[in-house]
């Protein structure tokens, strides 16, 4: 029992990291229905940025996004007005042209990484780095926990920003119908690059916070694109709450396999990305498409056994 909580309390902190890295990619494909390559370069700057700023000035990983989001949000906006705009509009499918950019986006930054920072393997140690805490029997890796904190603290205010803000209606109203976001005088590619910037600081920022838990190279963010990717997927593309639920999924999945050896570790991101294939074909729509077909199959035998009114009252 203790062991199979531990694994279920890891689950949900690893969880929490592969919902930051996962933010930035379902923002700007519900917005702009690109898929965004370049996000595994942003991801690494911001693991070098959090390194330069840890290093040279003494400054808190964990404090580095106060600095790498606002940095990172011009970068992004400046990348989408001076070159992602200028491609084809892309409709419901995601055009060549732009994952040739964004992906000719992501080997440029490769590569200038390698210029400047080497091949060289870096990693953040900190004073708290090997430290734990103690929850009865099981113990908690501190920047894992610290990386879960941020990442719901970072949840809860872009959920607080897309609900209750103009810019976060706006942003819903693009993201389901642009032109009748525009007829009611939205300014749409204004809002696409503001969300494109939003898309970019928070990949940066999963950066900064994946650094403090695993070294790091130029080619630091590969993996970790594709595994958002698959969590993005799964989290039905467009839905926040659907891609932390999809992180979930997935960590649990991780850790479950790794405490019970359903298979070996070797086999862990094949069985990942076997689970994406699997999404695609059975549930394309992601997992709230799921939950949506059951409460529509479920509703009419609720009704019937509890009455609508009861329905309705709950």
């Amino acid at each position: 029992m203790v062991g199979f909580l531990s694994a279920t309390l890891n689950g949900i902190l690893v969880a929490g990291l592969y919902t930051m890295m996962s933010f930035g990619l379902a923002l700007i494909y519900g917005v702009m229905k690109l898929v965004n390559l370049a996000h595994a370069g942003f991801i690494m700057l911001g693991a070098y940025a959090t390194f330069a700023l840890y290093s040279q000035f003494g400054l808190d990983p964990f404090l580095t996004g106060i600095i790498t989001g606002p940095l990172f949000f011009f970068i992004g906006m400046g990348l989408h007005k001076y070159v992602v705009r200028r491609l084809p509009e892309s409709g419901n499918t995601p055009a060549v042209q732009s994952l040739l950019l964004l992906f000719g986006v992501w080997l440029v930054l490769q590569n200038l990484g390698y210029l400047i920072w080497g091949g060289d393997t870096r990693s953040i140690l900190t004073s708290y780095t090997m430290k734990s805490v103690s929850l009865g029997p099981i113990l908690i890796a501190m920047p894992q926990l610290m990386v879960f904190l941020v990442t719901s603290v970072t949840g809860i205010a872009l959920n607080y920003v897309l609900a209750k803000t103009y810019l976060g209606k706006a942003i819903r109203a693009v993201t389901q119908n642009k032109g009748a976001a525009q007829l009611v005088g939205i300014n749409a590619p204004r809002i696409q690059m503001i969300a494109f910037g939003l898309g970019i600081a928070l990949a940066a920022m999963a950066g900064g916070l994946t650094s403090t838990i695993y070294p790091f190279t130029p080619d630091f963010g590969r993996s970790f694109l594709l595994k958002a990717f698959v969590v993005t997927v799964l989290g039905g593309m467009e839905s926040f709450w659907g891609v932390a639920f999809g992180a979930g999924l997935i960590a649990l999945l991780e850790q479950y396999s790794a405490m019970y050896n359903f298979y070996p570790n070797v086999f862990t991101d094949a069985v990942t990305f076997t689970l994406l294939v699997v999404a695609l074909v059975v549930m394309p729509k992601g997992l709230p498409s799921v939950g949506n077909q059951l409460v529509k199959f479920v509703q009419p035998w609720f009704e019937k056994t509890f009455g609508r009114k009861a329905v309705a009252g709950s």
